[in-house]
């Protein structure tokens, strides 16, 4: 008895402990490898070629061409599925996740202008907590946002991305987001806050695209994203704690900026 009241006594107070954050931040930091970058890039550049090559063919075959999945989102409802062509590589996880919600009484420029927006950002998405412009040439943006990633785990992130837009042949406008930086920073708000080395972190989060398909209806704007991101591995023997947080968070943010665009286009 006295034996499994100890074990049990462990691994209650390392839940704590993990719980807390206590244990992300204590443990050494870990390193974006190489082959890490080269697989993820592979990945992300057969998928980009082809979406973008469906887009110049007019036939892009994007989940909102499903008519069950169009009916449902019109009806109000954000579908939220996984992206199951998503690999296994070296050193990091792939995140690939696709939402699909209806925009009601708005111009997909408004959605454009929107998300090009980057001063605005920290405005109106939940997990951005400050957001400037850097840089717009037509349909060409730059922009900086703080991420504030929160779960039961905190870790704020400098990142910065680019995008632009393209005009399909299908009438449609398209939009690929890309993260050009990401470094984590430790000690927010107090004097000794510092930015940690690109890729020399706790790997929460190393890359993060997002796809745009929005389509103009006649009542409003059907918008598709599918988000691409790569973090690093689960650390071994934490599997069954680390794992479902890691693979859930992506998912509850494309969600939460989906309802966020909504809202502030749809009041």
């Amino acid at each position: 008895m006295r034996i499994r009241v100890s074990v049990a006594t462990t691994v209650l107070a390392f839940c704590v402990i993990f719980l807390t954050g206590v244990l992300v931040h204590a443990q050494p930091t870990t390193t974006l490898k190489p082959e890490t970058i080269k697989a993820f890039d592979r990945y992300v550049g057969s998928w980009e070629r082809e979406f973008v090559q469906s887009i110049e063919s007019g036939t892009p075959g994007l989940w909102m061409d499903d008519q069950q999945q169009r009916a449902s989102a019109r009806s109000g409802t954000i579908l939220i599925r996984k992206i199951e062509s998503v690999p296994e590589i070296p050193g990091g996880i792939i995140h690939g996740w696709e939402g699909l919600v209806f925009i009601p009484a708005t111009k997909v420029e408004a959605v454009v202008d929107l998300l090009f927006d980057y001063a605005r950002h920290k405005d109106v998405y939940p997990e951005v907590i400050d957001s400037r412009l850097i840089s717009r040439q037509g349909d060409n943006v730059r922009g900086y946002l703080r991420l504030k990633k929160e779960r039961v785990l905190t870790v704020v992130l400098n990142t910065e991305h680019e995008a632009r837009v393209l005009r399909g042949s299908d009438g449609r406008s398209y939009i690929l987001s890309h993260s050009t930086r990401i470094a984590e920073v430790r000690k927010v708000g107090k004097k000794d806050e510092k930015e940690l080395p690109v890729g020399k972190d706790s790997g929460f989060v190393w890359r993060l695209n997002a796809y745009w398909a929005l389509e103009q209806l006649e009542d409003g704007v059907l918008v598709e994203c599918d988000s691409i991101s790569l973090s690093r591995t689960i650390p071994w023997g934490l599997g069954w704690m680390i794992r479902p947080i890691v693979e859930s968070m992506p998912r509850e943010a494309l969600e939460k900026m989906l309802q966020a665009t909504r809202a502030e286009l749809h009041e």
